[in-house]
């Protein structure tokens, strides 16, 4: 019987941006299987853990869900800070929220954010590229802490409105 090699365990900090209700915590809870249908805005700050195996490597994701508001955007802003990945989130049936990725970019470019980004239509609501969006991000990030090039890596998905733990951190 052979003997096989633990799991390498990373521990990796998502951050979801975007305007008030453009569907961030609808997204964040259909990739964390999260069956919560209560729509709520998200107040201040939260987070869900999920974890992923890529290439016998164990990710836990903390994915933290930022307030919309402008109120907080100041706190929002803060959890930038460490953070591997971003997941900028717009509503496609809100031109504004469209307009408002700037802001939200000049908020991430500030911490060091490389071009070439990642572009997905998803719908939270009919499980449209949820999954594949994160993997996409995921990997990127795996990729360049496995190279010890480690880089933030930035996710925008256009949104239509309508565990466990391994890593001790």
């Amino acid at each position: 019987m052979a003997h096989s090699q633990p799991l390498k365990c990373l521990s990796v900090k998502l951050v979801m941006a975007g305007d008030s209700w453009v569907g961030k915590t609808s997204i964040l809870r259909r990739y964390t299987g999260d069956s919560d249908p209560s729509l709520i805005s998200t107040i201040g700050i939260d987070f869900r853990i999920k974890t992923v195996t890529i290439d016998e490597t164990m990710l836990k994701l903390q994915i933290w869900d930022t307030a919309g508001q402008e109120r907080f955007h100041t706190l929002s802003v803060s959890y930038f800070r460490g953070a591997h990945g971003f997941v900028l989130v717009y509503d496609i049936t809100n031109s504004d929220s469209f307009k408002n990725v700037e802001y939200w970019m000049k908020d991430i470019q500030k911490l060091a954010w490389e071009y070439g980004i990642p572009f997905f239509e998803t719908s939270a609501k009919n499980n449209i590229n949820i999954d594949q969006a994160f993997s996409v991000l995921v990997e990127g990030i795996f990729g360049k802490k496995a190279s010890l090039q480690l880089a933030t890596n930035v996710v925008t998905l256009r949104e239509r409105k309508r565990k466990d733990a391994c890593c001790n951190t």
